[in-house]
């Protein structure tokens, strides 16, 4: 069920995910489309880990958009630990935030 997992949507806000569903779905890219709701969820999935535990770990999300401001993880630690994985490195992340503090997006820049 969540191998071949073309976008991983990392968002705790329904409403903010919603809009980024239907958004895909118009231009045909939310077929392979799996949402969490923070950041605690969204590294149990990248490293096949907890509920998702079934998935092949080695079956990475072509891109994950990511969420800043989330519960548990917030989506700064999310994309340390992406980023100082060799395996998960490599994926490429979109960072989503109505964030207006300019240290958030110099961090997310500091770390792609």
């Amino acid at each position: 069920m969540y191998n071949h997992v073309e976008v991983l949507l990392v968002e705790d806000n329904i409403h903010d995910a919603e809009m980024t569903i239907r958004a895909l779905k118009k231009v045909n890219l939310a077929n392979n489309l799996v949402h969490v709701k923070d950041g605690e969820e969204a590294l149990d999935f990248i490293y096949a880990r907890g509920r998702f535990s079934a998935r092949q770990p080695a079956d990475l999300p072509k891109v994950i958009l990511l969420d800043i401001k989330m519960p548990k993880v917030d989506g700064i630690e999310v994309l340390k630990q992406l980023k100082a994985n060799e395996t998960s490195r490599p994926i490429p992340v979109v960072i989503m935030t109505s964030s207006k503090e300019e240290q958030d997006i110099i961090s997310s820049y500091q770390l792609e």
